[in-house]
């Protein structure tokens, strides 16, 4: 089946477009905010100073990370909500592929995906839609250094990260109006002027391989540049009866170029361009249960014309004033995506009772093309009282098409076009000031316009043709305020009120007129808190409790027999509270952890859906009550060997425990808790080091997600097996 061929929309992406004229020149805001590591902190282990001292036994601190939550240098005690900062080295040295697979490994964060390049749901403290209705509906703001990035695309790769930082509760003041849950930053590495980078290679079991490299330095006295590339490739953890193979074997190429321009003194320009191709990433959706060897019954190389490209092109720019900073950011997106979503053989025969029943496969393929713009005045790093004020643009054109499936190849009977636009402006404004003694107030306020079209065509099975034209628009106000009180020099105690929202709109999964639209979310939050350093900042220890309520949560009604899905909405409500620390001993052992209790409820009933009602009381689905992580480093300096420098030997365990959980809406079943351990042993001397690794040691292949078929099948995707390798890393 050849999916490029088979589609007569199938375009490659930017075909017809120069990028260049879409990117507006202006500005970012690019200030990282000072937080303290350890608290909040999913695991540590970077080769630093600090990290070498301990080896050696010396007495250090915590590392203070810088995070950029609102555009200037603070410490994270000092903002009233919670963040999460996991540090690019770490994310490597755990083997964290890509954005998803650092959003499931932290507390309060979930994930529902079935292994796709394009299809994904997240939830932070159990916040978000039940399902989403489109690539626009989304309950968290993804940015990619400083402009929004669909959350669609979160399964491509880590490309030369710096770090990730998570901030928790409604966000709408500064990332747009849609970050009713919270936010995930996504910073890169910039170019310097001193000449660095790096080069790795690792080599795992089930065709794990990775390549990566970076170099950067001054190209002239006011120019310095950065190029990274990065090749990742895995097998999927399912065997093909019919090859006695894995389903397929997907790859990821990536790189990114990077420029920065020193235009004068306190004025920068920073410019961009990434692409990232993943090739043979198809839905796994896949009979449960998995048993100890996962498999399927598909037509060998379904997923071999599966594409997803990215491509991504920006210009940042900040200029200092006596009295501020003048900030803003223009960006281009273009994605591409082409995938089958398949029902295999085994899957087929369940849900029909039939033992003749063969596969269904449904070809999807999207496009999007998104140009931003952020221009920002804010307050000085350092100054007394912040303050920041903004405008912003968004321009979406789209579309998600159903053209094929396995009973139309040719024609265009059942099929299915749909095109979308979306012009977002929002006037926006925040400040922290001090109001008495150790006492500081903020308010944050933001006002949106939204404004879509829809377009969509659909066949019958008779090849009879239909449609629709839709409008919508809308304005909202969000924003949050938070009091902050210094009950020590190391200890803040916060909290604060929030209010987001979640932009109605129009499904991607509509097959006739008049199934197509879907209202808008509204929710309200308040988060109490304190965070706190001790013993010289040997120990940190954040915690918070939470409450939140979604009017109107997006549920999307499904019909497993019929394919045919609606667009339906619920009331839920989420609590819980959570505990992360840190401690680094002065004999080169470092712990971090983290516990989260979420209870989060359906509030509403919702009948008439397909596979089932949604009744009051349910379960919200994907969100455990309990969950957790614990890192162990340790660091020690070896005796020297030979003629090598002395080396130094670092050791990692991290284990993440995730609780039983509902699998739907409707409460079907539960999917299962899960145990997860991986290690990592490497030496390093000078800058070399070679290291071994475990990753998921216990080899459960626990659920990525999982779907009820009444009366009695389940069906989800199975996180990969055991993995283990080795690999080697040089730095300059």
């Amino acid at each position: 089946m050849k999916l490029g061929e088979i589609s007569p929309r199938a375009q490659a992406p930017g075909r017809g477009y120069t990028h260049a004229s879409t990117i507006v020149i202006a500005m970012c805001l690019g200030f990282p905010l000072a937080t303290p590591q350890g608290a909040w902190a999913q695991a540590s282990g970077n080769q630093t100073e600090a990290t070498q001292a301990a080896g050696a036994g010396g007495a250090v601190d915590l590392p203070t990370i810088t995070v950029e939550a609102r555009g200037t240098a603070e410490l994270a005690r000092d903002l009233p909500f919670g963040v999460t900062s996991i540090q690019g080295n770490d994310i490597a040295e755990r083997g964290l592929v890509s954005v998803e697979d650092v959003l499931r490994s932290t507390p309060g964060v979930s994930v529902n995906s079935s292994g796709g390049a394009n299809v994904s749901t997240m939830y932070i403290r159990g916040v978000g839609a039940l399902y989403p209705m489109s690539m626009d509906d989304t309950s968290v703001v993804v940015n990619l250094d400083g402009s929004p990035l669909t959350s669609r695309h979160i399964s491509l790769g880590n490309l030369d990260v710096e770090q990730i930082d998570i901030l928790k509760g409604p966000q709408g003041t500064l990332f747009g109006g849609i970050g009713e849950a919270g936010a995930i930053n996504i910073t890169s590495r910039k170019p310097t002027r001193t000449t660095e980078g790096y080069v790795g290679v690792e080599m795992g079991q089930d065709g794990n391989r990775l390549v990566e490299a970076a170099a950067g330095g001054a190209l002239s006295e006011q120019v310095a540049g950065r190029l990274a590339i990065r090749y990742s490739a895995f097998d999927y953890p399912m065997t093909n009866i019919q090859t006695g193979k894995p389903v397929s074997e997907p790859d990821i190429v990536a790189f990114r170029g990077s420029l920065l321009w020193d235009v004068a003194a306190g004025t920068s320009v920073l410019m961009s361009a990434e692409r990232q191709k993943a090739s043979e990433m198809g839905e796994n959706i896949v009979l449960r249960p998995y048993g100890s060897k996962p498999k399927m019954d598909v037509t060998p190389g379904i997923y071999d014309d599966a594409e997803k490209t990215l491509e991504r092109y920006s210009v940042q720019a900040n200029h200092t004033l006596s009295f501020g900073q003048v900030t803003s950011i223009s960006s281009y997106t273009n994605a591409y995506n082409i995938s089958p979503v398949v029902y295999d053989a085994f899957i087929q025969r369940a849900i029909h009772n039939n033992q003749n029943a063969t596969e269904y496969w449904q070809v999807q393929e999207s496009r999007e093309k998104v140009a931003t713009e952020d221009l920002r005045l804010g307050s000085i790093t350092g100054a007394n009282v912040f303050w920041v004020t903004g405008f912003s643009f968004l321009h979406s054109d789209r579309s998600y098409d159903h053209p094929r499936n396995t009973y139309t190849k040719y024609g265009n009977k059942a099929a299915q076009f749909r095109d979308f636009t979306i012009d977002r402006y929002g006037v926006y404004g925040e400040t922290t000031v001090p109001v008495f003694t150790d006492w500081k107030l903020t308010a944050g306020i933001r006002h949106t316009w939204d404004s879509k079209t829809y377009d969509g065509t659909y066949y019958s099975g008779s090849g009879v043709k239909t449609g629709e034209s839709l409008s919508m628009s809308d304005d909202f106000t969000t924003g949050r305020v938070g009091l902050t009180y210094a009950l020590t020099s190391g200890v803040n105690l916060y909290g604060t009120l929030s209010r987001g929202y979640n932009p109605g709109g129009y499904q991607e999964y509509a097959v006739a007129a008049g199934s197509s639209s879907y209202k808008a979310a509204k929710i309200n939050s308040v988060e109490l808190g304190v965070k706190s350093e001790f013993m010289d900042r040997h120990l940190t220890l954040d915690g918070a409790v939470f409450l939140t309520k979604v009017e109107d949560n997006h549920l999307l009604s499904y019909d497993s027999k019929t394919y045919v899905s609606s667009a339906v909405s619920a009331d839920t409500r989420s609590r819980g509270a959570e505990l992360q620390a840190g401690w680094r001993f002065d004999n080169g052992v470092t712990v971090t952890g983290g516990v989260i209790f979420i209870d989060g409820e359906i509030q509403t009933s919702v009948y008439g859906i397909g596979d089932g009602a949604v009744l009051a009381g349910n379960r919200m689905p994907d969100i455990p009550r309990w969950a957790g992580t614990l890192a162990v480093v340790y660091t020690r300096e070896l005796p020297p060997v030979l003629d090598i420098p002395a080396p130094t030997l670092t050791a990692r365990l991290d284990y993440q425990y995730v609780g039983e959980r509902p699998a739907d809406p409707q409460n079907s079943f539960d999917l299962d808790a899960y145990h997860k351990i991986d290690t990592r042993v490497g030496v390093s001397s000078g800058n070399k080091e070679v290291y071994v690794f475990g990753r998921n040691l216990l080899d459960d292949h626990y659920d990525l997600y999982g779907y009820f078929a009444p009366p009695s099948v389940s069906y989800g995707a199975p996180a990969p097996g055991r993995i283990l390798g080795v690999g080697f890393k040089a730095t300059f």
